[in-house]
């Protein structure tokens, strides 16, 4: 096969279908399907055997999170390139096509994503039809904040991003990388457990040499509130928790304590702030124990 195409389910089976027939619409047919669930409350393998038997299914008894669940995929997959799917997504009938063309012409990528959409229910309505864009790249985390900007966040799709270009990171909802790549880097590192993933394997493979790309050619439509609330306590955890060991793993040395200061001098006063002004008792906890988390997690592993 050239394409393996990974994706996870969790209790989400109805929009892992909807993904699935969006597979099945590609052009691209030189590929095989890994469903991953990541131990749902239910188990769909029958349901996915019986309407999707060209899949390739994989119960885990655990949440592994994001790059566990997807790991767990990587001794089965066979394909030359490997491309990470959200289930909550679906694609323009080319963008496999478009995706494989890019990779064969340009040798020196190491990791491809498409250009990303709001799923038209998702968006904010206005008089205005064109896509929402959620991502056409990213820039660099800065050093001192450490944070970054996704490139054509919640912009119309007026064409404005039509011609792939490097970029600093892939998005996590769609990615693409050559099996050789991911031979000589190595999986992503399951200490995230959600978020953060994508950025911290972009930067391993950057410093092997290879290229980060976005292809704004290829297309998806991301439906991502029906995956995580955007201000549930969970995301405010990891957010804050893997924000710190990202820049812990990936900006070690005296560039750290500029960080180090930023976060206790401005990040967390503010942050701390804010939510005890809107009495978000709960959020500001989860934000505590993100923090603290993410200063004494073990760095280990790849």
């Amino acid at each position: 096969m050239s394409v393996s195409v990974i994706t996870l389910n969790y209790n989400e089976t109805p929009t892992t279908c909807e993904m699935l027939d969006s597979i099945r619409r590609q052009g691209y047919t030189d590929l095989e399907v890994l469903v991953v669930d990541n131990a749902s409350r239910e188990n769909p393998q029958r349901l996915f055997q019986e309407h999707y038997p060209e899949v390739h299914f994989i119960r885990s008894i655990a949440n592994l999170g994001f790059a566990g669940g997807n790991n767990l995929a990587l001794p089965v997959a066979t394909g030359k390139y490997l491309f990470f799917l959200n289930n909550d997504t679906e694609l323009a009938p080319d963008c496999i096509q478009r995706m494989v063309d890019f990779m064969e012409s340009h040798p020196e990528t190491g990791l491809l994503s498409p250009l990303i959409c709001y799923f038209p229910d998702q968006q904010l309505q206005d008089s205005c039809s064109l896509p929402l864009i959620q991502y056409a790249g990213m820039t660099p985390v800065t050093p001192i904040t450490g944070r970054n900007e996704i490139i054509g966040a919640r912009t119309r799709d007026r064409g404005q991003y039509a011609h792939a270009r490097t970029t600093a990171y892939a998005h996590g909802a769609a990615m693409m990388i050559p099996r050789k790549v991911l031979d000589q880097v190595g999986a992503m590192w399951e200490g995230y457990f959600l978020y953060y993933e994508e950025l911290d394997w972009a930067e391993r493979i950057r410093k092997a040499g290879y290229e980060v790309w976005v292809e704004p050619r290829a297309k998806i439509w991301h439906k991502e509130s029906y995956t995580l609330d955007k201000m549930g306590t969970t995301k405010i955890f990891y957010m804050a928790r893997n924000r710190v060991l990202f820049m812990r793993r990936q900006r070690p040395g005296l560039g750290l304590w500029g960080f180090y200061g930023y976060l206790s001098l401005i990040l967390v006063p503010i942050n701390t702030t804010r939510m005890l002004l809107a009495g978000q008792w709960t959020q500001m906890r989860a934000f505590w124990r993100g923090v603290w988390s993410g200063l004494t997690t073990k760095l280990s592993g790849i």
